[in-house]
């Protein structure tokens, strides 16, 4: 393993998030706070508690699982996309380092931003409402998996993408509806037995329930169907990513 060719990239990356701190921490906080204000206000002075968890505090997993999926996504599609778009992707793909050390700096850095930023929302909501974590282990756990999965994602799709739109058109039109209809803002059991049916077949209820036992004991779904999601999504993805360098789909191009 050329540690030191992970070491670089993973050093290069997170030195331009120092660069960017208002564009890579400050906004993504900054927005899921005015969520955390907004909903937990206006939605929160009529539902009190669910699940005997007061309602500011049982949207807080699910807007981190929000934020940092969304990050996970944007920090690692750009950071893969750019050498594509400036010509610079060669100079690695000539270089001598495996796919999976490019990955583990590429995608190691993208998902250690998310999981600052998970801390950096949670500590913020902790001054709004008081929150328990129940199974601090199994929080982190799912925090560092979830990352690093929809890290890996993000990296794919970087790779996929030919323009700077598409970077865009998975995050903004497919995984943010997805995580409003995951439950970040309610509990399944609280919609009709179809709709509560037809949530299941939504991948991001499994990640936020299972987020969310870990601070309430509480889920839609039995924590380890969760976690099994978790690791399957987590599978599949390195799957591809090796793939796409065996083949050098849309890198060698």
């Amino acid at each position: 393993m050329n540690w030191y060719a992970v070491k670089a990239i993973y050093r290069t990356e997170m030195a331009r998030m120092m660069r960017t701190v208002v564009q890579s921490i400050v906004a993504p906080v900054l927005s899921t706070s005015l969520y955390f204000v907004i909903f937990g206000a206006a939605i929160g002075s009529r539902i009190t508690e669910i699940d005997g968890v007061s309602y500011g505090a049982f949207i807080v997993p699910g807007l981190i699982m929000l934020s940092i999926m969304t990050e996970s996504i944007s920090n690692s599609s750009f950071a893969i996309y750019f050498p594509k778009f400036s010509g610079t992707i060669f100079e690695l793909l000539s270089a001598p380092v495996s796919w999976v050390e490019v990955v583990l700096g590429y995608v190691g850095a993208a998902a250690t931003k998310s999981v600052i930023i998970g801390g950096i929302i949670l500590a913020t909501a902790s001054f709004f409402v008081e929150i328990n974590v129940a199974h601090p282990l199994i929080m982190v756990l799912f925090l560092v998996l979830i990352s690093v999965s929809f890290s890996l994602f993000g990296f794919i799709l970087g790779i996929w993408a030919d323009g700077w739109e598409k970077l865009t058109i998975v995050p903004i039109l497919v995984i943010m509806p997805l995580t409003f209809l995951g439950g970040t803002f309610y509990s399944i059991s609280m919609l009709p037995e179809f709709w509560q049916k037809l949530s299941l077949f939504n991948p991001i209820v499994y990640l936020i329930s299972g987020f969310r036992w870990a601070f309430y004991e509480n889920a839609d779904v039995a924590i380890g169907l969760s976690l099994g999601m978790v690791i399957g999504f987590l599978a599949i993805c390195l799957g591809v990513v090796r793939w796409i360098f065996k083949t050098g789909y849309r890198l060698r191009a």
